[in-house]
């Protein structure tokens, strides 16, 4: 099949199981509007957070306060992305395995990954991505400086790397699950992640905070997921160097999590065998 075509199909497939998520959303609507509202309550408590940060000061490590709206906008836009596309689907990982419903998935004529990732769509966390994408334009306006069309490329570009990133950390870790069967622990090794992504790096430069900066911006770089890409427009700050370091970084994340993901899959063995 021509490249063209199949990216066409899996399209087309992504929109298929996004109108059955919403099917399955809506047999439950009760829960899907409580799922809505606590997504809007954590947005409450992260604007307390942020009001409270800057109640006493002007400037944190270099990010003042609009810059930081700007930062806290990009991760929950991210996040949005991460748990609207594919984390409940690495979350149910283990439990397909365990139940044995992962033969089914594997006898479709389809590429295991793109359907163990996409399955699910999460329709209750779409808000966060126009409220993130809200906060990010009101701080553009409040911050003044004019945006280039280069620097909105770069941004989305980095944006998409620190989103590849994120997918490949979970892809990772659920693959685990065909080994240990239940992997609840180390899917907790997540929110490790998300909340290091959570925060700019900058924080981290007091001389006690140099070791976490150092293995999570090189050997785990869950430091760079958010801050660079808000770097590029909150402090209109492009630095070649950790730009390509940061594409780098998600390429190679990438490959990585497939090549463990198809070995995962080599490993696996029926429930019925």
């Amino acid at each position: 099949m021509l490249p063209g075509r199949s990216i066409f199909r899996y399209m087309r497939l992504l929109v298929v199981f996004a109108r059955f998520s919403l099917a399955r959303e809506m047999a439950f609507r009760g829960n899907f509007v409580m799922k809505v509202l606590l997504e809007l309550v954590w947005l409450l408590i992260l604007l307390v957070f942020y009001k409270t940060l800057f109640r006493g000061v002007d400037n944190i490590s270099g990010w003042d306060r609009y810059s930081f709206l700007f930062f806290l906008g990009c991760y929950y836009t991210l996040e949005g992305a991460v748990e609207t596309l594919f984390l409940e689907n690495f979350v149910e990982f283990s439990e397909l395995v365990r139940s044995g419903n992962l033969d089914l998935q594997l006898l479709k004529p389809i590429d295991e990954q793109f359907l163990l990732s996409f399955r699910l769509i999460d329709w209750s966390t779409i808000p966060k991505l126009f409220i993130g994408s809200g906060m990010m334009g009101f701080s553009i306006l409040q911050i003044g400086h004019p945006t280039s069309f280069f620097t909105i490329v770069i941004f989305l570009g980095m944006f998409l790397a620190g989103v590849g990133m994120a997918y490949s950390f979970l892809l990772m870790l659920s693959s685990t699950a065909i080994w240990l069967v239940r992997n609840q622990s180390l899917m907790e090794l997540w929110w490790l992640f998300s909340t290091l992504m959570r925060y700019p790096r900058d924080i981290y430069n007091m001389s006690w905070a140099w070791p976490i900066r150092i293995v999570f911006s090189f050997v785990l770089p869950a430091l760079l997921v958010v801050s660079v890409p808000a770097e590029v427009i909150g402090r209109e700050v492009i630095d070649p160097l950790w730009i390509c370091w940061m594409g780098l970084s998600s390429l190679l994340s990438i490959i990585f999590s497939r090549l463990i993901f198809r070995r995962s899959i080599a490993c696996y063995r029926s429930a019925s065998s």
